[in-house]
């Protein structure tokens, strides 16, 4: 089953007894995983698993779901404003989905995006954090997808829900997309509701109501990604227009490909293909010379992807046919005062 099909099981679309039987197993796996999340949350509360502190401020940003929240461009702009207050800034990681002695995407988009800050992959981001504050002397760290990583303290946590899928249809993995329980949130020090451009009122509203909920208040931070350029692989820029209104493939490998194929439609651009890969997907010539192929056939002038995907390509393009990948920047729609309130409160 690959990664479309299993969505759509376990958002409810796919329809038959197979499919409820399918999803009643996952359910019985559930428990099991709510068990392991409950063992661990346990141990760190009574100091069997030992939390690290360092001595400088360390702000981690997460979700409570899989897929794409839009971690990648958020942690660029905290590192950009962390820097401009004078910071040393040094970004920690995994490494997640990376290829044995190589990094991953979100390390080579984060590269583009904040070139002047050091990042460090690590699975042990406790080692990270001590070599991030003796070799680079940083005096802020932030941790990228920390929310569950709670070997190592933050003074601020940060949670992103993703407006567009927020609660990973509100069951645990692997019947659904939550990495823990709903009422964990109250962990957070703050929630900022991402690609808030992209969601009705309604369902905004309905968002928020269960985060008072859960949390006792509303308070939270709405952002939005617009585009801001496209990108191909050699880092030559061109204007968003270039390809409006003609006909273009997309491909991409991203958690959230949805969100991608329905901003480049209200980019004005027609979208005759459209390819999604597995999240972090690794790129083969074969995959492009495919994606070429298809992309002639249903009339396309180009490729579209995300920057994501376009630094794991090899090549800038394929037969002729040029790829661009889609930059976006990171925009505060509301609660700028909050979130700049909770900044500068870190010690």
């Amino acid at each position: 089953m690959n990664e479309t099909s299993f969505l759509n099981l376990i958002a409810g679309r796919t329809r038959g007894v197979g499919a409820s039987l399918l999803r009643g197993g996952l359910a019985i796996l559930s428990l099991f995983y709510w068990g392991g999340v409950a063992l661990r949350s346990v141990a760190f509360q009574l100091g069997i698993k030992k939390i690290y502190r360092v001595n400088v401020p360390v702000i981690s940003v997460g979700n409570i779901t899989t897929g794409g929240t839009g971690k990648t461009p958020f942690v660029a702009y905290l590192a950009d404003w962390y820097s401009k207050q004078n910071e040393q800034v040094v970004l920690l990681s995994r490494g997640y989905r990376a290829l044995p002695g190589e990094v991953n995407d979100e390390k080579l988009v984060l590269d583009q995006l904040c070139p002047n800050v050091p990042h460090l992959q690590n699975p042990n981001r406790v080692d990270s954090a001590k070599r991030a504050i003796a070799e680079h002397r940083a005096t802020v760290l932030i941790l990228d997808d920390g929310f569950q990583h709670r070997r190592l303290h933050r003074n601020l946590d940060i949670v992103l829900i993703d407006t567009l899928n927020p609660f990973g249809y509100n069951h645990l993995l692997p019947r659904g997309l939550l990495r823990e329980p709903l009422t964990k949130l109250k962990r957070a020090d703050i929630i900022v509701l991402t690609r808030a451009d992209q969601c009705s009122a309604e369902d905004k509203t309905k968002i928020i109501q269960t985060i008072a909920r859960i949390r006792g208040n509303d308070d939270h931070v709405e952002i939005a990604y617009p585009p801001t350029k496209l990108i191909n692989y050699s880092r030559e820029f061109c204007h968003l227009k270039t390809f409006k209104i003609k006909p273009i493939a997309a491909f991409c490998g991203i958690g959230n490909p949805v969100a991608f194929r329905e901003m480049l439609e209200r980019m004005g651009y027609n979208v005759v293909l459209f390819q999604p890969f597995a999240d972090h997907h690794h790129y083969t010539q074969t995959d492009i010379a495919h994606l070429a192929i298809k992309a002639k056939q249903a009339g396309a002038v180009a490729l579209l992807t995300t920057q994501k995907d376009i630094v794991k390509l090899n090549q800038s393009e394929e037969e002729d046919l040029p790829i661009w990948a889609v930059q976006i920047g990171t925009k505060l729609l509301s609660g700028e005062k909050l979130l700049e309130e909770k900044l500068h409160g870190t010690p």
